[in-house]
């Protein structure tokens, strides 16, 4: 695939931890971890894509959403080259029980259910990595 694609992801905190998604990368057979989010649509804003995303993937509504950067993350998944903009916001579900919970259950069109966790920052490293690039740097800076 040939293009760039601008995306938009959460970062839900619970004291040190993140709720990430746990993912597989098939070729590499390597777990890793990424924010709740999705593709920004045309005519779409990417605040307005965190509130979309986060009801299709978790069913869940957001509020307190917070701009915090833009990363560029280029990335090799599943055999393909991939180009992500990615906007990241801070936010928090409306639904504060769900900070107690260790899992969430989600769906993601196209490749199906899968399970949220909160993770603490510290525990990503080479062989679990979180994406995009320059995600978990940029946070253990803010706490």
């Amino acid at each position: 695939m040939n293009r760039i694609r601008v995306i938009a992801i959460c970062i839900f905190r619970n004291d040190n931890k993140i709720l990430v998604a746990e993912c597989l990368d098939p070729l590499k057979n390597q777990t890793f971890y990424r924010p709740v989010g999705g593709g920004v649509e045309f005519g779409e804003k990417s605040k307005d894509t965190i509130h979309r995303e986060t009801m299709e993937e978790l069913k869940q509504e957001v509020t307190e959403l917070h701009y915090l950067a833009t990363l560029e993350n280029i990335f090799v998944f599943n055999g393909e080259i991939g180009h992500e903009i990615v906007q990241v916001y801070d936010g928090k579900f409306v639904r504060s029980e769900l900070y107690e919970y260790f899992e969430l259950k989600g769906f993601e069109e196209g490749t199906g259910q899968f399970r949220a966790i909160w993770k603490d920052l510290a525990e990503f490293n080479p062989q679990a990595p979180l994406y995009p690039d320059g995600l978990q740097a940029m946070l253990l800076k803010m706490i």
